[in-house]
């Protein structure tokens, strides 16, 4: 990767530090993966997944407003297909009820530009994918689960100048729990990028 880009982006993680700095306590998120080590977990694509991000969405909202699957413990992936496809799992940290990213996570975010910035993976194309745990209602989950998949697509898009043309963003909020036996834990709070797509 060029030195000039990839200088450009620290100046942009930089930044980010300093203006969404908030009155809350410090919370820190997981040490970052390395950079290759996101390369890795995103490449190998083989074919990409015929993935309707609209009708999706639509149909976890159908699900939450028919009130199927209501024992968290016994819901079903609404969206299986998803964890065959090359995937990485990031413990992203945001403000309590809010998409604002703390200033903890944008260390990961940084690295994740460069993943994806990477000529490895330059030719994909990713979904960002918001989930919660099962505490609160189901369509506030939803909802906040997506502003957050929104928000974390924006800033790689806007601050880190990842083309928008490789990246969409789904909540799922709790109806794709990454650890289901444990609907509560944190883990089911964490973002997933996904690669979906190869780029014609």
């Amino acid at each position: 990767m060029p030195a000039r880009g990839k200088g450009k982006r620290q100046i942009a993680l930089l930044a980010l530090c300093v203006i969404f700095a908030t009155p809350y306590p410090a919370v820190f998120a997981e040490p970052a993966p390395a950079t290759d080590d996101m390369v890795k977990e995103l490449s190998g694509l083989e074919a990409g997944a015929d993935i309707d991000v609209p009708a999706l969405r639509q149909q976890v909202v159908e699900r939450i407003k028919s009130k199927a699957n209501p024992v968290a413990l016994k819901r079903p992936l609404v969206a299986p297909q998803l964890a065959r496809l090359p995937h990485l799992d990031l413990d992203i940290t945001f403000n309590p009820d809010s998409p604002v990213i703390r200033p903890g996570s944008y260390r990961t975010l940084g690295r994740l530009a460069d993943a994806l910035a990477d000529p490895r993976l330059s030719s994909f194309g990713f979904l960002i994918v918001g989930h919660t745990d099962s505490s609160g209602r189901r369509d506030e989950n939803l909802t906040l689960s997506q502003r957050r998949a929104d928000s974390f697509r924006d800033v790689l898009v806007t601050t880190f100048k990842i083309s928008s043309k490789r990246i969409q963003s789904i909540g799922l909020g709790e109806e794709q729990l990454l650890d289901a036996d444990h609907p509560k834990a944190p883990v089911n709070q964490q973002v997933q990028v996904v690669t979906v797509r190869k780029l014609p």
